[in-house]
This record gives C-alpha cells, sequence and structure tokens, in this order.
C-alpha cells in the first residue's frame, strides 16, 4: 500500500473560479493547447494532427476538463474510463509553483506574497547594494521584469565580460539570477542565492532562483543546473508527517527546493521530462510499503508554458502519455496513484506568466466506490493519500 502524487507543472484545465482577479479569465492550457492541434496550428518536427493522449484520456483527462471549463477538448473524449477523475481549484493566493505544490501537499498559503513593481529598476536598491557587497559583485544587469531566455539573449556577452549577474523578475514572487555556468561560476552562483535568500526573506519573496546557463555566443542555453530556494512551507505537509511516521518518502526532480529540502526524504533529480519520468520508475521500484512518492515534471512549465511554444507543450504532453503504460506496471493492488498539476501555464494567452486554472485530478486505485467531482482545495490530494496511507490528516482538505 503506497501513495505515488505525479505532478504535470503548469498543466491546468481551464475554469478557475477566481481567474478573472488575476486577469487569466477564459486561460485553459489543455483546451487550448487541444484546439490548437485539431486546427493542424500545432505541428512540429516531433508530432502533428490532433493532440492524442489515450492514457491521460483513458484516466478522465477529458472529463476532468469537462468538470473545469463546461466542456471536453478536441480528441480527449473517451467512452470509458479506467479509475477515476475531477478536478480541484486553488484556495491559496497566486498562482506560483511552491503555492500550488504546498497546497497539493496540504499546506495552502494563507497570506500575500511580495511581487516587484513593474518598473526599471524594480528591487529595492538598499537590497541589491548589500547583495553587492557581501557577494563581491561589481553590480548587476537587468533590474527589472522580463522573459529569462529574452534577458540572457539581450545581457549574456555583457554579463560574460562584466562580471555582473543578470537579475530580472516576473509576475510572480521571484528574484532570479541568471549567470553563465563557467564564466561566472555554477558554485558562485549558488552562492550569491543564498545571499539573496537572506536579504530577501524580511519582503517574503517566494523565490530565489539560479539560472544557470552556458554557450560561447548568443544563443545561450540555460542548463539544467537550476536551484529553487523556497522558504519553508507555512505548516506542515503530507510530507512532514510521513518522515515523522518513519515512512519511506522518496522526491522526484524539484521537489526538495520546493519544500526547501523539509521532509524530502530520498532525493532523485533528472534533466528533462525523460530522465523525470526514469527517476520516476526507479524511485517507484525502490518505494517500501507505506511510502510515499511526490514527482514533479517541470518541462512543460519552463520549457514550453512560459515560452508560449504550443507545439513543444503539445509533443511533450504526449511523450509524458505515451511513458504511463510503464508506471502503471509497477502499481500495486493496494496503490494510489494521483496524476495532477499545480497551475496553469497556456501557452496562448499574453505574458509568458502562469495563469489561474483548476487542475486535473486524475486517480487509480484507492476507494473505486467514491467519485470525486469538483473540488474546493488543492489539499484535498494530501487528504486522500494520508488516509490511503493511514497518516494523520492534514489540517487542510477533504479526501476523496
Amino acid at each position: 500500500m503506497r501513495a505515488l502524487i505525479l505532478v504535470m507543472d503548469s498543466v491546468g484545465i481551464g475554469g478557475a473560479p477566481d481567474a478573472a482577479s488575476y486577469g487569466d479569465d477564459g486561460a485553459n492550457t489543455i483546451g487550448h493547447i487541444a484546439e490548437a492541434c485539431a486546427r493542424g496550428n500545432a505541428n512540429n518536427s516531433e508530432r502533428e494532427g490532433p493532440l492524442s493522449l489515450p492514457n491521460l484520456t483513458g484516466l478522465g483527462l477529458g472529463e476532468a476538463c469537462r468538470l473545469a471549463s463546461g466542456r471536453v477538448p478536441p480528441g480527449l473524449d473517451t467512452r470509458q474510463i479506467i479509475g477515476r477523475c475531477g478536478c480541484a481549484a486553488e484556495i491559496s493566493q497566486g498562482k506560483d509553483t511552491p503555492s500550488g505544490h504546498w497546497e497539493i501537499a496540504g499546506a495552502p498559503v494563507p497570506f500575500a506574497w511580495h511581487y516587484f513593481p513593474q518598473t526599471a529598476p524594480c528591487f529595492p536598491e538598499e537590497i541589491i547594494d548589500q547583495l553587492c557587497a557581501r557577494a563581491g559583485l561589481p553590480g548587476i544587469l537587468g533590474d527589472c521584469h522580463a522573459s529569462g531566455t529574452e534577458i540572457i539573449a539581450r545581457l549574456g556577452e555583457e554579463h560574460i565580460r562584466s562580471g555582473k549577474p543578470i537579475c530580472y523578475t516576473s509576475a510572480d514572487s521571484v528574484f532570479q539570477i541568471a549567470a553563465h555556468e563557467q564564466a561566472f561560476g555554477l558554485d558562485r552562483l549558488y552562492d550569491v542565492c543564498e545571499i539573496a535568500r537572506e536579504l530577501f526573506d524580511p519582503l517574503n519573496v517566494g523565490r530565489i532562483i539560479a539560472r544557470p546557463f552556458d554557450g560561447s555566443r548568443p544563443p545561450y542555453a540555460r542548463t539544467h543546473n537550476r536551484r529553487d530556494y523556497s522558504v519553508p512551507p507555512p505548516s506542515r505537509t503530507m510530507l512532514d508527517v510521513a518522515t515523522e511516521a518513519g515512512r519511506d518518502v522518496v522526491t522526484i526532480g524539484k521537489i526538495g527546493d520546493i519544500f526547501a529540502h523539509r521532509g524530502t526524504g530520498r532525493v532523485l533529480k533528472g534533466s528533462g521530462n525523460n530522465a523525470l519520468f526514469d527517476s520516476t520508475l526507479q524511485g517507484a521500484a525502490s518505494l517500501k510499503d507505506g511510502g510515499l512518492l511526490f514527482a514533479n515534471f517541470i518541462d512543460f512549465d519552463s520549457i514550453y508554458g512560459h515560452r508560449r511554444d504550443v507545439a513543444g507543450y503539445a509533443a511533450a504532453l504526449e511523450a509524458f502519455d505515451r511513458r504511463l503504460p510503464e508506471l502503471f506496471s509497477q502499481l500495486d493492488g493496494g496503490d494510489l496513484l494521483i496524476i495532477t498539476a499545480d497551475h496553469g501555464c497556456d501557452p496562448t494567452w499574453r505574458g509568458t506568466d502562469h495563469t489561474r486554472e483548476q487542475v486535473p485530478l486524475l486517480v487509480v486505485g484507492g476507494d473505486s466506490s467514491r467519485e470525486i467531482g469538483a473540488r474546493a482545495s488543492f489539499a484535498d490530494v494530501a487528504a486522500s493519500a494520508s488516509r490511503h496511507l493511514q497518516l494523520p490528516l492534514p489540517d487542510s482538505g477533504m479526501a476523496f
């Protein structure tokens, strides 16, 4: 009897009740991708034609979309659903990765994050002065809202010449530092981020993110050595509870960073979704009875959603779907598998930021007699997994 939670980072299904207050009324990540594929507008070297997700559709992805947005996206309808499906809205403020994951784990965010103004410069001068002094920096570049790939392309050469790191933010509560892995040094970048984490703590900034890149000339390529420095969750999560109970805990990808390495057990990494799936299979193969596996698949968000790459996002979804039978074959009769997401990042939407959306709940195992329906909080995932593992239930969430 084990529980496995897979988070498809940013795979929203539309219909967030409060989307309008975030400027996202009408955003629908899966729905708009499927519509673009059906029109033939999402073809590339890896895929063409309608969106094909037979395994996710068989788990009820289309029905989850209908619950959230009122319609089944093209190609995701099915007459037979294996398992159970539903959708969930978020009660935490914001639409960032930590908020979504913490709520999934049973710890919704009850406070507002600090967001930087849409000005240039946008960071407090006194904090930047302290950062430069403590880290021995000659200054910083950027100091603005920007797309990560765009600002690296624009300022990468100056960064290498000057030794000044590129600092920028987005609509999320983040302070991001980009630097060349060889010219600046990866360990030095991490050290600068640790100093920044301490300096920005009083402002309640959600994450400090190290964004290393490499290449001898533009266009530079961001590497998979990204590291997130998050504040700890605001309350105990199911990871904490499972760890305190002596259960086997395995976390995949950036879960360790998101939870500030609190209760995250054995951490398995991977460069990209395919490698992360390999790590998930490895973790599932070794997960002991009563154990919890928590995995994040980042490419949907970081490579395709933020870059508004509809065709690439569709191809990534199809590649993920093709690998699911490998995981299904590792499940025992008493296991519970929940596939969900943490927010949206509609690649057809304006801007380059996350979108406030509901997320799918696709469930294999557990009490198959109970329907899931539309849930009021992501925390219902933690409540359900905790009940399945016979662990104390979190303060938030209702088990399905």
